[in-house]
């Protein structure tokens, strides 16, 4: 998932802010040659998600998104475009690595304002029998819609030459995604 920041800082100055945050209720936290930062999560209720099992959740990463902001997106719909972004990502799949990194991105949205990029159009799969690929665009508006916060669609160019969208939300939209009992992130 992203994190789209709207005031430009070097990353260096971010992991500055984040390390020693991350140092608090992680081992090991390494960054990485070519700008990538690996930690692993040792106390998941620093965030919000006590992991029942650690040993199944794995490492996790913090990179600078070159690409944001893309010249084909359309954030028009934001009352301003970002002018950075970061990629916050897992190295596992599965729900509790999905709800950790989750919790993860709630925490340094909120630390770094930003907003949340969640890379794909969210539903509720297990209620409307959608999957992100194959989303109904009316109910997954209708998801967002219910829920507290603000989300918005961000327009992009796909690489047939078509037009897709992606969910950009804010950090009270992302915590009550992470309450909703369809939670989960786009694959």
């Amino acid at each position: 998932m992203g994190l789209l920041l709207f005031e430009r800082r070097a990353f260096e100055d971010i992991l500055a802010d984040v390390v020693p945050w991350l140092e608090s209720f992680c081992r090991p936290v390494e960054a990485k040659a070519g700008g990538t930062l690996d930690f692993w999560v040792e106390d998941g209720s620093a965030v919000g998600f006590p992991v029942p099992d650690p040993t199944g959740v794995g490492v996790f990463f913090l990179t600078e998104d070159q690409e944001t902001p893309g010249e084909d997106e359309d954030y028009s719909a934001l009352s301003r475009s970002p002018v950075q972004g970061l990629v916050l990502g897992a190295g596992c799949s599965g729900p509790a690595n999905h709800r950790l990194l989750g919790h993860l991105a709630l925490a340094l949205a909120r630390r770094l304002e930003a907003l949340v990029d969640f890379d794909g159009v969210l539903v509720s799969s297990a209620s409307c029998g959608d999957t992100d690929e194959g989303a109904s665009p009316d109910r997954a508006r209708a998801l967002v819609a219910a829920l507290p916060g603000r989300v918005v669609e961000v327009p992009y160019e796909t690489g047939d030459g078509g037009r897709g969208v992606r969910h950009v939300g804010d950090a009270e939209f992302l915590a009550a995604w992470l309450r909703h009992p369809d939670f989960h992130l786009v694959k």
